[in-house]
């Protein structure tokens, strides 16, 4: 395990040299700041708590942009050695291919952390600092804040899965940003387009469990309809009482999308000849 920890520390090195720790915090962090300044003006009408509007709003961008930066930091995490040389190079030390595996899915967990805490931890203390904030609003960022690496991890596995099974780099990045299209564009468009198209063939009580296939409707999930606060103000009331699935099943299932593609990746990369 140690020499796992080495190299998830040498994937930080290389994500500070790169400037995507500071690149993802800068850009977490600017839009952020945009969302709780913007998004806080109308809190006092509404009478909801300025964090609350925070969170609904963080969810909505983190959604989106998450998956797209765990994506770009870690599709070639595999293949991109293989094709630079550089795994022969490691495999001649005493390390194995899953001390490999893991200690840059360490490495890469822990650039999306130092970006997600320090970005929207900074815009959650200067909404504290305007003041007008109450417990359950912190309990709900700060679930936002450790769901949010959770969707990232999610997206990580999925890159290292596509990382082990393909021979070169362009084709790993084109069925990333794939995978980033199909889930976080094009799979909601396509569930709404069968419960429209359907015209009650197909029993409605199925698609909630059609949203766990997602990890980015179960990052949804998780932050819009857990909180009693967060749940009036984002208007996802009906589908919380629709779903009914507590936060231990959302966040076992987030959790699987974690494990499974991180298992497949390591089966397929102790498999490779490489």
């Amino acid at each position: 395990m140690s020499a796992a920890l080495i190299l998830a520390q040498k994937e930080i090195s290389d994500g500070l040299r790169n400037r995507w720790v500071l690149g993802a915090t800068l850009l977490l962090a600017g839009l952020a700041f945009a969302l709780s300044f913007l998004g806080s003006a109308p809190t006092g009408q509404l009478g909801v708590k300025p964090l609350a509007v925070v969170v609904v709003s963080l969810s909505s961008l983190t959604i989106f942009l998450m998956p797209l930066i765990a994506l770009l930091i870690s599709y070639d995490a595999i293949v991109g050695e293989v094709e630079r040389g550089c795994m022969l190079l490691l495999l001649t030390y005493p390390i194995t291919k899953t001390q490999i595996l893991l200690g840059k899915f360490i490495g890469h967990t822990g650039i999306l952390s130092i970006a997600t805490f320090v970005g929207y931890g900074l815009a959650g203390a200067a909404v504290a600092l305007g003041g007008d904030t109450d417990a359950a609003s912190w309990r709900a960022f700060g679930g936002l804040i450790v769901t949010s690496i959770m969707l990232g991890c999610s997206f990580l596995s999925l890159a290292y899965w596509v990382s082990a099974s393909v021979r070169e780099r362009s084709t790993a990045a084109g069925i990333a940003i794939g995978i980033w299209f199909v889930m976080v564009v094009i799979y909601d468009l396509f569930l709404m387009g069968i419960l429209i198209g359907s015209k009650g063939w197909i029993d409605e009580s199925i698609f909630p469990y059609l949203l766990l296939a997602n990890p980015a409707d179960i990052y949804r999930l998780v932050n819009l309809t857990v909180f009693e606060n967060i749940r009036s103000f984002s208007g996802m009331a009906g589908l919380s009482a629709q779903a009914q699935f507590g936060p231990t099943t959302l966040l076992a299932a987030l959790t699987a999308w974690i494990g499974i593609p991180l298992l497949l990746a390591g089966w397929r990369f102790c498999r490779s000849e490489s």
